[in-house]
């Protein structure tokens, strides 16, 4: 079969374009290209780790943020710190009131199984609650008053007291301090000391009042609408989230923190209780009256709230009134030993087979938080700081990256 001429001419641009692609690969081969920018700084040469990384997934990871300077992290902690204590008076009820809250939850969960409305549920509770406190209260304040009148006169018998049991030390004092005189020839005349009075203001007081009602009067009006409109708030709140992710690790952390921390308060709450009951009956027992035993119980358990602080002002009010109430030396120190036994009890015993390891707390750093809240707010940020520092543990133990700062609080 002779070719035609469309079969030539075929024949023809094939052997031309294979001739010019020969060209410029020659050509290429002998000149070189110029450089591009992009040429003009080498990238960075990655790491073993990164490069390993990239050669199992294909993917180069990405670049780490740059972290702010370490003076940047200061100054923020500074006016953090500064804002808690400025804002106490606004921050104070708020807390407290989400404090209360948290211990009204469980009860509100069981009564919402019962078909309850949340609303009536959350009066009942704080109906009960403010019951509570008021009979306390009423029971109370007369052998508190009686306590309080008592106590400058008493203290004056509890003087001979500490007197007779530390004369030894003091004589031992007292000729140290002659012999030095004598030794040094100094003269032994006592020097003037001043004393200072100072004025009650009851102006003062007259003002401060309405203040401290109306702030109990806001901690109670906040604690009903936490209980009511706290689940509602913490929904629109998440809602606001961009991503899927954010908001299913905020709703673990929220529900973490609320069930652990209103099982902790429940629990702690109850263990208090009980030993402020067996205290109260063990000072009957020895003869105290009941409306009396009753308040240092109470007292005691609000103190066990407060770890190693409450304990230790709970110990040196025992002595103080057994040293009002027994003549002798031995029954006089029996009221704080018993104090004492029955925290040591509780504080080694029952609480750690109740809550467990996972409401652990380093004594360390409980002590840390326990004068660091207590300078900040005073006797409400002993209160409060435990269950702060149990929230931050929970939400430092839930984000990925830090459960080794939550490991370290324990």
């Amino acid at each position: 079969m002779r070719p035609t001429n469309a079969h030539i001419a075929l024949a023809r641009t094939r052997a031309r374009a294979h001739s010019l692609r020969r060209f410029r690969r020659i050509a290429a081969a002998l000149i070189p290209s110029p450089p591009s920018a992009t040429d003009s700084v080498p990238p960075p040469a990655p790491d073993a780790a990164t490069a390993a990384v990239a050669g199992e997934s294909g993917v180069a990871p990405a670049q780490p943020r740059p972290r702010g300077p370490v003076s940047l992290l200061v100054l923020a902690t500074l006016a953090f710190g500064y804002t808690l204590w400025a804002a106490q008076e606004l921050l104070l009820p708020i807390l407290l009131a989400a404090f209360f809250a948290l211990v009204g939850n469980p009860i509100l969960r069981l009564l919402g199984k019962l078909r309850l409305p949340r609303l009536l549920a959350a009066l009942l509770v704080l109906a009960g609650g403010l019951a509570i406190a008021g009979t306390l209260t009423l029971q109370l304040a007369e052998p508190a008053g009686e306590w309080v009148r008592q106590v400058p006169k008493e203290l004056k018998q509890v003087g001979p007291k500490l007197r007779q049991m530390t004369k030894p030390l003091q004589d031992a004092n007292r000729a140290a301090q002659n012999f030095a005189r004598a030794a040094g020839g100094e003269n032994t005349a006592k020097p003037v000391q001043v004393v200072k009075t100072e004025l009650d203001d009851p102006y003062r007081a007259l003002t401060s009042t309405p203040k401290r009602v109306a702030q109990v009067l806001a901690v109670v009006l906040l604690t009903f609408f936490f209980m009511v409109f706290g689940e509602s708030l913490q929904r629109n709140a998440i809602a606001l989230l961009p991503s899927q992710q954010q908001k299913k690790l905020t709703i673990d952390i929220l529900h973490s923190i609320e069930r652990e921390i209103s099982r902790y308060v429940l629990t702690i709450s109850l263990i208090n209780t009980g030993l402020g009951l067996a205290l109260a009956g063990a000072l009957y027992a020895l003869g105290t009256p009941l409306q009396e035993a009753l308040l240092w119980g109470t007292m005691a358990a609000i103190l066990n709230f407060a770890p190693f602080v409450g304990p230790l002002i709970g110990v040196a009010v025992m002595l103080v009134m057994g040293l009002v109430a027994f003549d002798e030396l031995w029954p006089s120190l029996l009221p704080a030993g018993l104090y004492l036994g029955l925290h040591t009890i509780e504080s080694q015993v029952v609480t750690p087979l109740v809550l467990g390891r996972r409401m652990r707390l380093s004594p360390l750093v409980l002590m840390l938080a326990l004068m660091f809240f207590g300078w900040l707010w005073g006797i409400v940020g002993l209160l409060l700081a435990v269950p702060l520092l149990v929230c931050v543990k929970l939400v430092l133990a839930r984000i990925e990256g830090l459960d080794g700062w939550a490991r370290l609080l324990e």
